[in-house]
């Protein structure tokens, strides 16, 4: 039999009453969402897009950003609704996207790798 859930914070997400370590005890807290936002919301601040205007690879990173700028606002979207679990997966895909064009080469980040995951 599953064990019993209790919501955290308002936001619907379940954790166990056990004391088992696992994924569905770890709490998702309004301040780890904050948390996660911020760092996404200062990431896509930072970046531009790397390929010059008549290159390929251009529409490829506008639609990087595009696609992280809408999980990013999907978080937004699933937090009010007090979907909590919903809205860290979103921001969670939205910094995906980003990480991804930055490795890419589809954004120019610098040599930032606390916001983004670069590549050596």
């Amino acid at each position: 039999m599953a064990p019993e859930a209790t919501a955290e914070e308002g936001l619907g997400v379940a954790s166990s009453k056990n004391a088992e370590d696992t994924p569905s005890s770890y709490p998702v807290t309004a301040e780890l969402i904050a948390k996660c936002q911020a760092k996404t919301d200062e990431a896509i601040e930072k970046l531009t897009i790397a390929p010059p205007p008549r290159s390929h690879l251009r529409p490829v990173a506008k639609d990087f950003l595009e696609m992280a700028t809408a999980y990013r606002q999907d978080s937004d979207f699933f937090l009010n609704k007090g979907e909590g679990a919903l809205a860290l997966e979103a921001v969670a895909y939205a910094h995906g996207w980003l990480d991804a064009g930055a490795r890419l080469g589809l954004f120019e980040v610098g040599e930032d790798d606390q916001l983004f995951t670069l590549a050596e």
